[in-house]
């Protein structure tokens, strides 16, 4: 086991896919020499030369739809968005061309890319830059959504979402990037479709991903202490969701709070809370209760910032309430 920061972890996944299939190649701005906003392709254009490390012009929409041909072609690209919300100048070549080619096409073409960079609510970096665009691309069939949270796995969905022949929207938290962990030093990879049961309990499901996973284990924390007993779930895949591992904990306890960085409107726990109520409405005693991020913009203002995302206080308020009213 070795010690790894969460960027690093990253970086691991994508050297050695880049060491292991020629096809694979990363573009965007600042990937190269700079090594990238937050250093996960760092010295990796010393390796494998400019063109599998490519820097490019500062306009998404231009490089997005030549990663999407580049991938038409039997190329693996790696889109690196400095800013997950950058993205949004190239939504068209994300939902019209690369969700939907492998079917318009009839099966022709395959779409093997992975689009990954920082995202969610940082620390002060102002409304256009605490994006969450996971919820915007929900509802564009043919994408596959993963939200990573540890460096655990953040290594082994990146290798695994590169591998994938579909494209892939993989969500990393701007937080989250000094993160250590202690890593295998073995190869691994982790399936794109499968939610992880970070803690087992009895008293009440807790549905989280991303950052969130974090301020519901923070919370956890003070609930152990007062007998409370939640079990925690790190949804991972947001497109599709893992609804094996969501209904076999909903059996169990019968209480379901759901802890996203997604505002309310429109959020993925919007998505989550119809699926439960369509297939597992039965095995519900309490309606689902989300606890998201305020309809507005991310104030720049620090402590309005913090105001407006959900934090582990109104969690722990949250399973009280929902424990206490168990007939």
């Amino acid at each position: 086991m070795a010690e790894t920061l969460f960027f690093n972890a990253l970086r691991e996944a994508i050297d050695e896919e880049m060491a292991r299939d020629s096809s694979v190649f990363v573009l965007g701005e600042d990937v190269g020499h700079y090594g990238g906003s937050y250093k996960v392709t760092k010295d990796l254009y010393k390796k494998y030369g400019e063109l599998r490390i490519l820097d490019t012009p500062i306009a998404e929409n231009s490089f997005t739809g030549m990663a999407v041909g580049a991938a038409m072609t039997g190329l693996r690209p790696i889109i690196e968005g400095m800013n997950m919300g950058f993205l949004l100048l190239a939504f068209n070549q994300i939902a019209n061309n690369a969700g939907m080619l492998r079917y318009t096409s009839g099966g022709n073409f395959k779409i093997p890319m992975v689009i990954r960079g920082p995202g969610g609510v940082g620390r002060q970096l102002g409304a256009e830059h605490s994006q969450r665009l996971e919820t915007y691309f929900q509802a564009v069939p043919g994408l596959k959504i993963v939200a990573c949270s540890t460096a655990y796995n953040a290594k082994g969905l990146l290798k695994s979402a590169i591998r994938d022949d579909n494209p892939v929207l993989f969500f990393e938290h701007v937080l989250l990037y000094n993160l250590k962990e202690d890593l295998p030093e073995q190869e691994y990879l982790l399936p794109l479709d499968k939610a992880e049961v970070v803690r087992r309990g009895k008293d009440v499901t807790i549905l989280t991903y991303s950052r969130m996973r974090h301020h519901v284990m923070q919370a956890v924390k003070t609930l152990e202490k007062s007998g409370y007993d939640p079990e925690v779930i790190d949804l991972i895949s947001l497109k599709p969701l893992d609804f094996e591992t969501i209904g076999a904990s909903i059996r169990k306890t019968h209480r379901v709070i759901i802890v996203e960085e997604a505002m309310r409107t429109g959020g993925i726990a919007a998505e989550v809370i119809a699926s439960i109520n369509d297939r597992l409405f039965d095995e519900l005693d309490a309606p689902v209760l989300r606890l998201s991020s305020q309809d507005i913009p991310t104030p720049y203002n620090g402590n309005l910032e913090r105001l407006t995302i959900v934090q582990p206080e109104q969690i722990v308020e949250a399973v009280e309430k929902m424990v206490a009213s168990r007939v």
